[in-house]
């Protein structure tokens, strides 16, 4: 599969505090890459410096066999993100919320657009409730939607699954494998069964270091090395 996105040797720092020190990572085209660790290793600050809500202290970030600026808006509508904290106003019904969403993207056929997204993540007879209404996983929908807005090439999911009940747990996975049928899905975790089942790559970070990289199918023993590389 064909790389789309690649980071090498990125770096932040918060004051004296080292949040990623030296992270090589990257994502191919077509796939689901897991990014696991316990609270505090990094996953979040990395995901937001790939989506340009952070910028690294050092390192460069890569886009399709490019140097790229996450700045740079060409490189940011390639670019769907879902952040553990799903920020949605709750007061505006999905439909409103979506097509607000589509017009600060520049999303030309705003309505066509809500459709085709809301089709895709089965909102179906919600898209016209008010969000407050919403279960959470229902709610988590309409951000994978929103996210989803614009066709980008790469969509980026911060937990995901937190707080779900096992049925709404199912429905969400379910959607990421369909995604990763034509998009690269990056998926944040620390549920090393949903890395399992959902993830073709796994990447383990611990204290902002990659501490380990491999194809999911070939990993024995994953949560004795989990527990294993971050003591």
């Amino acid at each position: 599969m064909a790389e789309i996105l690649k980071l090498k040797g990125v770096s932040k720092r918060f004051g004296e505090i080292k949040a990623l020190e030296g992270v090589d990572f990257e994502v191919s085209n077509k796939s689901v890459v897991g990014l696991l660790g316990p609270n505090g290793a990094g996953k979040t600050t990395l995901m937001r410096i790939i989506v340009g809500f952070l910028k690294a202290n050092k390192g460069e970030i890569w886009w399709e066999g490019k140097k790229a600026d996450p700045k740079d808006k060409k490189y940011k509508v390639n670019i769907g993100y879902l952040p553990e904290n799903n920020p949605l106003y709750l007061q505006m019904t999905a439909a409103e919320y979506l097509e607000m969403t589509a017009r600060l993207k520049g999303v030309e056929e705003v309505i066509g657009e809500v459709k085709r997204v809301a089709k895709e993540c089965a909102l179906g007879e919600y898209l016209h409730k008010e969000i407050e209404t919403l279960s959470k996983g229902y709610r988590q929908r309409v951000g994978l939607a929103a996210a989803l807005l614009g066709e980008p090439k790469l969509i980026i999911l911060d937990e995901p699954t937190a707080g779900l009940d096992p049925n709404q747990i199912v429905e969400i996975r379910q959607l990421i494998k369909k995604l990763a049928k034509n998009k690269a899905v990056v998926l944040s975790t620390h549920i090393l069964p949903e890395a399992k089942e959902v993830c073709d790559d796994l990447w383990i970070i611990d204290r902002g270091k990659i501490v380990m990289h491999e194809k999911t199918k070939k990993i024995k023993n994953l949560e004795k090395k989990f527990v294993n590389l971050t003591r």
